[in-house]
């Protein structure tokens, strides 16, 4: 851990200059602040890790002022003369250490790295719950972006409700796993979730699947066998890929969804059920609509409750979220140790548009998982570097560090976050909105980034997005 950036606040001038020299022998890099001290002009201009200042400071509000700042320092005071109700108190107003004179520079210098030790381990814990409160489930479906948000707030509103839904959205999206979500979470899930693909079965035998068939109906039918619709009662029946009932079908599954009474093939006798439709389909039903391939009124029924599931490529900040979930899946379900994604593979993962979306990623991990070598995964084991993953266009390595070769901690941190930050750049040809999509980070993040990385001068980022100015200049 990085040595705390302290701010001396002491009132004795001499005292403050001997313990600045002794702290920056020691490794430490404090800065003299001299009195009097003006509180909110100080804490507001300082990124100070740790202030060091008279316990005496207390009463004119600095345990208080600091505590309104986003990111407050540490705050150790050293006291002349105390008693053991001073410490306390100091404590409970927000002091992360109290120090009694005499005491060797040694002593103060250990109390200053214990402050700032412990500001690290807040924050961390801080930026952690911000996280996972950010990152949320949904059934099995895992997300942090807005777009899945909004859904699961309208799941919890009418999942325990009689109204039907329809799910749109590209196939490998979630259709089914969120059918199966609204189910869980509505007072149906100790009945049947049944689920039936109507792309899969030709007209002729849909409709028996559907609603069943009697004894000699057709060819073949040598006994009666209820239809999905008896099999769901009391529960939910998911009808996927419904674009592809045909018309004549519809008609009667128009009936049986809005009047829950259909008759067996074959059969006159009428049957009745209590089952809550879902309904997905990954073309865009209006359209189908309005090419006449398919029923308004049907549309209309199903469509009470209408979820679009987005592709993967426009909620990016779920492919690392996603990958890293479906990693720990799949090493325990294989057998294998888990690896850590390395900043060049989430690059890599970042960079493609998954035209399978999440399907399409977690069958890239297992792939990654069963075929990776040693302790690292690598772009290869994903499939990311020979075209197999995606139908982005493919893109140049990240520069390596030479072998043995070392930074401090805090350029290596930065390294990954650059590269990414350019690699973003670059596969946009230099177009920041679609730079800033590709990072999952707003416009605003991004242009901070690349102040921050001297990447304004880059010419495909400043040729790209004509019309900007860049944020140097009024921003």
């Amino acid at each position: 851990m990085k040595s705390p950036r302290v701010l001396l606040c002491l009132a004795r001038a001499s005292e403050a200059r001997s313990l600045a020299a002794d702290l920056e022998a020691g490794g430490l890099s404090p800065r003299l602040i001299p009195g009097p001290f003006d509180w909110p002009m100080i804490l507001g201009a300082t990124d100070a890790d740790v202030v060091l200042a008279e316990a005496a400071e207390l009463e004119r509000g600095l345990c208080e002022i600091a505590a309104a700042m986003d990111s407050p320092p540490a705050i150790v005071v050293i006291a002349g003369f105390s008693s053991a109700h001073d410490a306390v108190e100091a404590v409970r107003r927000g002091v992360a250490q109290y120090l009694e004179r005499p005491l060797a520079s040694e002593q103060i210098a250990v109390a200053l790295e214990r402050a700032g030790a412990a500001r690290a381990l807040a924050i961390e814990n801080r930026r952690l719950k911000r996280d996972l409160g950010e990152r949320f489930s949904l059934g099995n479906l895992i997300s942090r972006d807005p777009s899945m948000a909004r859904i699961a707030e309208v799941v919890g509103a009418v999942a325990d409700t009689r109204a039907n839904v329809l799910i749109s959205g590209e196939s490998g999206t979630g259709k089914t796993q969120l059918a199966r979500a609204i189910h869980q979470a509505s007072s149906r899930r100790d009945e049947p979730f049944v689920e039936l693909n109507c792309g899969a079965l030709p007209s002729s035998l849909l409709e028996s699947e559907l609603f069943g068939h009697a004894r000699g109906a057709f060819t073949g039918a040598l006994r009666d066998k209820p239809g999905r619709f008896e099999v769901a009662d009391g529960g939910t029946l998911f009808l996927d890929e419904i674009a592809s009932a045909g018309l004549d079908l519809q008609v009667k599954l128009l009936r049986a969804i809005q009047d829950k009474r259909f008759e067996r093939v074959g059969e006159s006798h009428t049957r009745t059920v209590d089952v809550r439709v879902i309904a997905a389909s990954n073309r865009d039903l209006e359209l189908e609509v309005r090419a006449a391939r398919f029923r308004e009124d049907l549309y209309w029924r199903l469509n009470v409750i209408h979820l679009r599931l987005p592709p993967l490529r426009e909620r990016r900040g779920d492919i690392a979220l996603l990958a890293e979930h479906f990693l720990a899946r799949f090493s325990s379900q294989h057998a294998r140790p888990k690896s850590a994604l390395s900043p060049d593979v989430v690059a890599g993962l970042l960079a493609h548009d998954w035209p399978g979306n999440v399907r399409e990623l977690e069958n890239a991990v297992e792939r990654a998982v069963l075929l990776g070598r040693g302790a690292g995964l690598t772009a290869a084991d994903f499939g990311l570097d020979d075209g197999r993953v995606g139908s982005g266009t493919p893109t140049p390595a990240l520069p390596r560090r030479e072998h043995g070769r070392t930074e401090p901690l805090r350029t290596a941190l930065e390294l990954p976050e650059r590269e990414l930050v350019l690699r973003a750049l670059t596969l946009s040809g230099g177009h920041r909105m679609r730079a800033a999509a590709l990072l999952g980070i707003t416009r605003g993040t991004l242009f901070n980034k690349m102040r921050k990385y001297g990447l304004f001068q880059t010419p495909r980022a400043e040729s790209a997005d004509p019309g900007h100015t860049d944020p140097k200049a009024g921003h």
